[in-house]
């Protein structure tokens, strides 16, 4: 077996396109700082034919099998082999199911790849992402009122990453660089419907992320302060002055993943749409 090993095979089975299965053994993988995955990713898998083939690697590469097979022959029929051959193989979906089952009281339609239909939510989400991409590093849309998230940032705070990753969740973002010097367009401030909020860091980590990023894109006069810890310093302060004046959210990134950044800014954003909600209770002020 390969405990022991530095490496080690991982066989993720599906029978849509895998996405459950790579991102649920990516955040159980990376809890293992000296062991690394050897990915085998088998998508679409519906047929007894394909999943012999399969089989027929995990003899000769044996390790973990996870999977997600609606589809209870086959399911049944990989479990089996996997315990003839005494490797794990774990159902990802399986415990998931039962719990519903049991809670609702009635059984699941299993379904293949139901996450996946082209439904209202698929498009808008697909809508979210060209959105976003067209909208990025300050290529500011005539119709920013559209976007639900306006996220602003000095240079390297991930913005572009944290953007892409919120736009895969449906929010279309409008990513906005704060460039010293240059002031934020008045069409950003008055925008009314997007939530603003800022990312910033601590100067040492904005200052080791610079040191390794290509100055190409930037002019040579500027590039020394670019790399400069107290131009970094004094950039991220006028990030907060600019909120504290505006009373925008700031967010640090300093220790934090994108996962929990786009988590946080989320979860601001559902405040926000709440708020924007409520009935405007403001009396009219006396004649």
């Amino acid at each position: 077996m390969l405990h022991n090993q530095r490496y080690f095979h991982l066989h993720l089975i599906s029978d849509s396109t895998g996405e459950t299965l790579i991102a649920a053994s990516r955040a159980v993988t990376s809890q293992y700082e000296t062991t690394h995955a050897i990915e085998h990713v088998h998508p679409m898998v519906r047929s007894r034919q394909k999943l012999e083939e399969i089989i027929a690697e995990l003899d000769s590469k044996p390790g973990i099998v996870l999977f997600t097979i609606a589809n209870e022959a086959l399911a049944q029929e990989l479990t089996g082999k996997c315990k003839q051959m005494g490797i794990p193989c774990v159902s990802i979906l399986e415990p998931i199911f039962q719990a519903f089952q049991s809670y609702l009281g009635a059984p699941t339609s299993r379904k293949i790849g139901a996450q996946h239909e082209l439904n209202a939510e698929y498009f808008s989400r697909i809508d979210a992402i060209n959105f976003t991409l067209m909208h990025d590093d300050g290529a500011l849309p005539d119709n920013l009122e559209d976007a639900d998230v306006i996220l602003l940032g000095i240079s390297r705070t991930s913005k572009t990453p944290t953007s892409i990753y919120l736009a895969n969740r449906g929010l279309k973002i409008a990513n906005v660089p704060l460039v010293p010097g240059i002031p934020v367009d008045p069409a950003i401030v008055s925008a009314n419907r997007p939530l603003k909020v800022a990312l910033v860091a601590s100067t040492e980590r904005i200052f080791q992320v610079r040191q390794n990023r290509d100055l190409g894109d930037i002019p040579a006069a500027n590039s020394l302060a670019y790399r400069d810890r107290a131009s970094i310093a004094e950039e991220l302060a006028a990030t907060r002055k600019l909120c504290k004046k505006h009373d925008w959210p700031m967010i640090d990134v300093t220790r934090r993943s994108i996962e929990e950044t786009a988590a946080d800014i989320h979860a601001l954003w559902h405040d926000h749409i709440h708020k924007q909600a409520q009935p405007d209770t403001a009396q009219p002020a006396a004649p």
